[in-house]
């Protein structure tokens, strides 16, 4: 029996893949989550195969996906982690796949993909969906630029319109810090101005 434990924010989206597993005579849900920290607690304390996680959390969660992944992957006795989210940034994928997880799936995926990767992780598998697979593989193929996980934050804010001031605010650093950090992208990118390096960005998938 493959122990499962279901890692997301949205209610719903818990029990669907709860009712969807509970059709599969050799899976089991064992626990749910709604925070990251619930993922890595429901972990230790069931002891699962795998851990099915979302990346993105919500408002009041600061961890992401990733970062419970991370951790649960430093457990000892670790079980295999498959994302199952919305995003397809090479950034997310990328950050996943580098925090541990053996999987990663998008949530339009047909039922059969799931549970089929599910099986996969289990078993110690790799379980990418195609379209991920061929990004992936397109990027080692290409390296492209590699920003940091702060120059990413500040690009990210850089593209919501904010200022280097309001970029200082929202991550409590100065504005030296942040001219420092745009420096760095730029240079990284091959470009000379904020807005191309929002629009570098974009193209190159390191922004969603």
């Amino acid at each position: 029996m493959i122990r499962l434990v279901v890692a997301d924010d949205h209610p719903i989206v818990r029990a669907g893949i709860a009712a969807l597993f509970g059709l599969e005579p050799d899976i089991e849900v064992v626990a749910e989550a709604s925070t990251p920290d619930e993922a890595v607690a429901a972990t230790v304390h069931e002891n699962p195969d795998v851990v099915l996680m979302d990346l993105q959390f919500g408002a009041r969660s600061q961890a992401t996906g990733a970062d419970a992944t991370r951790r649960i992957r430093a457990l000892d006795a670790a079980p295999y982690v498959l994302v199952l989210t919305n995003y397809d940034s090479d950034a997310d994928i990328l950050g996943a796949v580098e925090a541990g997880a053996s999987g990663y799936l998008l949530k339009d995926a047909p039922p059969h993909e799931l549970i089929a990767a599910v099986r996969a992780a289990a078993a110690g598998e790799s379980a990418l969906a195609p379209v991920i697979a061929s990004r992936l593989l397109s990027r080692m193929r290409a390296p492209q630029a590699s920003l940091s996980s702060r120059e990413i934050e500040v690009l990210e804010l850089v593209a919501a319109g904010r200022s280097n001031t309001e970029v200082a605010g929202d991550l409590f650093v100065s504005e030296t810090t942040v001219k420092s950090h745009l420096a760095h992208i730029f240079t990284k990118l091959g470009v000379s101005s904020r807005t191309a390096a929002v629009s570098a960005a974009r193209t190159r998938g390191i922004l969603r």
